[in-house]
């Protein structure tokens, strides 16, 4: 009976996962530069897959924009230095234009929308801005890491005579640098696959390392979205 009570919470916690809309995009994703990881490029199945993938994330994406939109006009966070506040404003604004311009590329490629070398072009615009959304919050986890180091460093001196892994505000600190260092790693990959999808560097960025890093992020991003209890446990 025990078990069975476990099972049930167990897929409890999976039916609220998976009714997630930015869940079951990130799986989408994962899906996808997989396939192109796999497809490195070349026509197939595989290829297939990953345009067709692609192409139904694009409606999960619709008016999204709108959150990035209410988080650039949003108060920041209290003690927050300028440098980051205008840092996460402008990640703010990149990502809410890539979204926005996201749906026109959509729109084209459906054929709704009939220019097809100014959609290609929106799409290029997009990339850039995403890119650019990216290279911010690689910069924002650095800063965040650097003064969550800083207040470590000081707790352990307050706590030198205690054992500080008893002491719940550092356990707290250890945590969150934790996931800035994971939000670190899937942004800076981020990046590479931006310029992948970009083909800015085509011989030393190519479909599979796109593809690669792309999955790779996916599953920090579907990891980042489980249920704090499932992560504990996983942890």
């Amino acid at each position: 009976m025990c078990s069975l009570d476990t099972a049930k919470a167990e897929l409890a916690l999976l039916v609220l996962y998976l009714n997630k809309a930015e869940a079951r995009d990130k799986i989408c994703r994962s899906i996808q530069y997989g396939s192109k990881f796999l497809s490195n490029g070349q026509p197939g199945a595989a290829q297939n897959v990953d345009k067709s993938t692609s192409l139904a994330r694009k409606v999960f994406r619709l008016f999204k924009f709108v959150n990035d939109l209410h988080a650039l006009i949003s108060p920041p966070a209290a003690q927050t230095p300028l440098p980051l506040i205008l840092l996460g404003k402008s990640k703010n604004a990149l990502l809410s234009t890539f979204l926005f311009l996201d749906q026109i590329v959509w729109l084209g490629r459906t054929g709704i929308y009939k220019n097809k070398e100014r959609a290609e072009l929106i799409s290029r615009i997009s990339l850039f801005c995403w890119m650019g959304s990216s290279a911010c919050t690689t910069v924002i986890e650095l800063a965040e890491l650097r003064r969550l180091s800083k207040s470590l460093k000081r707790l352990e001196e307050e706590l030198k005579h205690a054992d500080k892994y008893e002491d719940p505000q550092y356990l707290t600190k250890v945590k969150q640098s934790n996931e800035r260092l994971l939000s670190l790693i899937k942004s800076s990959m981020d990046i590479v696959v931006a310029v992948g999808l970009l083909q800015l560097a085509p011989k030393k960025v190519t479909p599979r390392i796109t593809g690669g890093c792309g999955f790779i992020t996916s599953l920090i991003s579907c990891y980042q979205l489980l249920p704090s209890r499932v992560k504990t446990k996983a942890t």
